[in-house]
């Protein structure tokens, strides 16, 4: 139960939902990532997935200075059905709507880049 437990606990903020909603359509995603499609501090992000991970929802990967962060491929069967339910569960309209933020960063992320002189680069 206390798999369960901890993972009902992990996905009852809104934020974190969010979170993982944009995992699951996304795959992979850097932390600034997260911080320019829901527009909230980099702290906040980073807290809530620590919770995710901590929970065994999430893990991470490091490239450089930079954390990206996917749904963990070796959930718990529970997790697993849990994870899928959301994803079932989640209406389209949010979908969308988290679909068209994450764009928006990405497309204002490419012309900071490009304004630097670099390519489009995976993080800021």
């Amino acid at each position: 139960m206390d798999i369960l437990s901890e993972t009902f606990k992990a996905l009852s903020d809104e934020t974190r939902l969010r979170i993982m909603t944009l995992l699951m359509e996304n795959g992979e995603l850097c932390v600034c990532d997260f911080v320019g499609a829901l527009g909230e501090t980099q702290s906040k992000i980073s807290r809530h997935l620590r919770y995710l991970y901590h929970a065994g929802l999430v893990e991470d990967r490091r490239e450089g200075l930079w954390m990206h962060y996917r749904i963990s491929p070796d959930l718990a069967p529970e997790q697993a059905i849990i994870v899928s339910a959301l994803s079932e569960a989640i209406g389209g309209g949010q979908r969308q709507e988290l679909a068209r933020a994450l764009e928006q960063w990405f497309e204002q992320k490419a012309a900071a880049n490009a304004a630097r002189g670099q390519e489009a680069a995976s993080c800021c």
